[in-house]
């Protein structure tokens, strides 16, 4: 526990305390400030009344973002398997 590090996170205007490994500061501070830009693009563009539905909606950019490049990985490891196989093909007829 002594490798532990405590921050504190403001997203929304609330303070969120945690206990974290020291390599993963960054990586949370960074996203802290993606979704405090969403959450101003999300209330600039639409009128939203409540913090809720702007952080609904930052959830779901988010996610899809997430699954897009899950679905975009798989497309290109199927391309490559793809010209493998052909590459493969190709090298047994040679030999």
């Amino acid at each position: 526990m002594s490798n532990q590090l405590k921050i504190k996170l403001s997203i929304a205007n609330r303070v969120y305390p945690l206990t974290i490994n020291p390599k993963q500061e960054e990586g949370l501070r960074k996203a802290t400030k993606k979704i405090e830009v969403m959450i101003g693009q999300f209330e600039q563009n639409y009128s939203v009344r409540d913090k809720q539905d702007v952080l609904a909606m930052c959830a779901l950019q988010f996610a899809a973002q997430v699954e897009q490049k899950s679905i975009d990985k798989e497309y290109v490891n199927e391309e490559v398997q793809e010209k493998l196989e052909a590459l493969d093909e190709l090298l047994k007829q040679h030999l």
